[in-house]
């Protein structure tokens, strides 16, 4: 496993090698079920994971925690290329009126090396309100909490 993490306030880059083939990698990263296990810091539960992997299609994550419940993550895919790509725009905190206080682009890259997959997560702030500089300030914790589990269901299910 290697880790490389890059940030500035307005984006953030991180890169592993998981010990595992892309395409088990990919199938992680696209079907709900195995998402719902991975997506998400520690402490976090994910009971709604929906996404519909295509450009345009939706993402709708139901993250639940015991000090931060009922939090919902949204989102449209804006490019799919099987197995190398997903670019999708999230969205969260959003009010009363479905504006959210903060949205990213992020461009996931998985990349075959001799049986592992390279993956590269990189997230674009595109909008971050004032009251969202502590998700920005952990986000890049978040992603690596996130990638932990996830490498941690691939060696499961390999």
């Amino acid at each position: 496993m290697t880790t490389n993490t890059e940030t500035s306030h307005k984006t953030m880059q991180l890169t592993r090698t998981l010990n595992a083939p892309r395409e088990l990698v990919w199938k992680a990263w696209t079907e709900s079920k195995l998402m719902a296990e991975w997506w998400s810091p520690r402490g976090f539960t994910n009971p709604t994971c929906e996404i519909d992997v295509r450009p345009g299609g939706a993402i709708r994550i139901h993250m639940d925690h015991p000090n931060f419940p009922n939090h919902w993550m949204t989102g449209t895919f804006k490019e799919v290329s099987r197995p190398e790509k997903l670019v999708f725009i999230s969205k969260a905190f959003e009010d009363e009126k479905g504006n959210a206080e903060l949205e990213i682009l992020n461009t996931v890259t998985f990349e075959e090396i001799n049986g592992k997959t390279k993956l590269t997560v990189h997230a674009q702030i595109l909008k971050a309100t004032e009251k969202m500089k502590f998700a920005v300030g952990g986000m890049n914790q978040g992603w690596n909490e996130s990638i932990d589990k996830l490498e941690e269901l691939l060696a499961k299910i390999k």
